[in-house]
C-alpha cells in the first residue's frame, strides 16, 4: 500500500514540512484589481472612496482638502494614508493650502497613533511614479506605517507572511474615535 503523505504530495510538488497561511484576499491587490489606468480620475480608488459611508471607505477623518484613510493592504496594523481630494500625481502639483493640510494630517495622523497604539516609531513616505514603487501612481497618497521594535519577527523574515492581530474596521475605529480627541 502507498504511502498516504506521499500519495497527497503526488504530483503537487515535493513535501518541505512548511506550514501555509493562506491569503487569497492578497490576490486583488497582486493582479491591482481596482488599479486606475492612465492618468484620469475615472476608476481611481481614492476619487471613488470618498463617495463611501466613512467606516465602508476606511477613511479616519476628512479635512478641507485631504483626508486620512486606512491602508487596504498594510504592512503594519494602524498603516494608514493621507491624501488629497484633488486628483493629483507628483506632489509638486498640490497647493500651498493642500501641502500644509498634508502636513498637519500627517502630524495628528503620528500623534493619533502613538496615543492609541504606543509605536515605537514610523516610516512616512510618497512613491512618486510607477517606477518609485508606487501603486496607485495617477493620486498622490502618503503613507504612515506605524513600527515596533521587533515588528520584523520570523514571519515576514522567513515566512514572507505578515500577521496583523486587528481587523482594519476595529483599527480604523481605533483611530477615528481618538482623531479629535
Amino acid at each position: 500500500m502507498a504511502d498516504p503523505e506521499l500519495e497527497a504530495q503526488e504530483g503537487v510538488g515535493i513535501p518541505d514540512a512548511l506550514q501555509r497561511l493562506w491569503t487569497p484576499h492578497r490576490m486583488a491587490y497582486i493582479k491591482g484589481q481596482g488599479k486606475p489606468e492612465g492618468d484620469t480620475s475615472d476608476g481611481c480608488p481614492f476619487c471613488a472612496v470618498t463617495a463611501l459611508d466613512d467606516a465602508d471607505a476606511l477613511i479616519i477623518s476628512r479635512g478641507k482638502g485631504v483626508y486620512a484613510l486606512l491602508n487596504l493592504y498594510p504592512y503594519n496594523p494602524g498603516h494608514l494614508m493621507v491624501v488629497p481630494y484633488r486628483h493629483v500625481a507628483d506632489y509638486t502639483d498640490l497647493t500651498p493650502e493642500e501641502t500644509v493640510e498634508l502636513a498637519e494630517f500627517t502630524q495628528r495622523a503620528m500623534r493619533v497613533a502613538r496615543r492609541v497604539s504606543a509605536p515605537h516609531g514610523f516610516n512616512l513616505g510618497m512613491n512618486q511614479g510607477v517606477i518609485a514603487g508606487a501603486g496607485i501612481a495617477a493620486h498622490l497618497h502618503q503613507h504612515l506605517v506605524p513600527r515596533w521594535g521587533g515588528d520584523a519577527n520570523f514571519m515576514p523574515v522567513i515566512g514572507h507572511t505578515k500577521v496583523l492581530p486587528q481587523l482594519l474596521g476595529e483599527t480604523r475605529q481605533l483611530l477615528a474615535d481618538a482623531w479629535d480627541a
